[in-house]
């Protein structure tokens, strides 16, 4: 999980990956210090935003040298707990459940996909890239037993609150909900929505509407 303090905006928290992973790409190419403009232009936030972000965690940089990537890289580690390994639960096999196990978040070394459950029999029982596929019926079982606290849910939609309801009864903290469905979990649950249907249509929308063209001439 990751450690900060409460006091830092959600926002802000949910940008730290994009800077570890930027950040690790400079410490690979031997770069040893990078300004927030070149973190803007590599990470598409603005430069203020990236400086009020970093400002939330102390001194990190230096005015007129930028920032030193092994510190930050190391900074970001530590707070992101890239050095332990969470594993993950996947909630049905399907074409995007099956997607998700042949990547298996093979560039973020401290995430692991450990099982997956489905109800087709001509999948449970199985493994796809070396992740053992289980009927859905141990899920309350399996998840305690692994201590696992993250579930992916790429199930129908009509079933997703079902199969919500249980991962609440196994434990499980956090999930990330691929289906179009509006979760109800209790506080202490945490639910990230992500609707592809939605995030294409915005896209249309944003097309038609506001042509990048016209947004930086704006911006210019």
């Amino acid at each position: 999980m990751m450690n900060h303090d409460p006091k830092i905006p959600q926002a802000t928290a949910k940008r730290l990956p994009l800077y570890y992973r930027f950040l690790k790409n400079l410490h690979s190419s031997g770069k040893q210090r990078v300004s927030s403009a070149e973190l803007s232009e590599a990470v598409k936030v603005d430069s203020a935003t990236i400086r009020r972000d970093f400002s939330y965690f102390g001194a990190l940089g230096k005015k007129g040298y930028g920032y030193n990537v092994n510190y930050l890289l190391s900074f970001f580690r530590k707070t992101l707990d890239q050095d332990e390994l969470t594993k993950v639960a996947l909630i049905g096999v399907g074409n995007l459940g099956t997607a998700f196990l042949n990547y298996n978040f093979i560039k973020n070394n401290n995430t692991k996909i450990e099982m997956a459950f489905e109800v087709s029999e001509d999948k449970v029982g199985k493994q796809i890239a070396d992740v053992p596929i289980y009927h859905m019926d141990q899920i309350d079982t399996l998840l305690q037993e692994n201590n696992i606290t993250a579930a992916i849910l790429t199930v129908p939609a009509q079933v997703a609150q079902t199969i919500t309801d249980r991962l609440v009864k196994a434990d499980i903290k956090g999930i990330l909900n691929f289906t179009p469905a509006r979760l109800t979990v209790p506080p202490s649950i945490r639910v990230h929505h992500i609707d592809l249907a939605v995030e294409l249509q915005s896209l249309i929308y944003f097309l038609k509407h506001y042509p990048v063209v016209e947004e930086a001439a704006v911006e210019e």
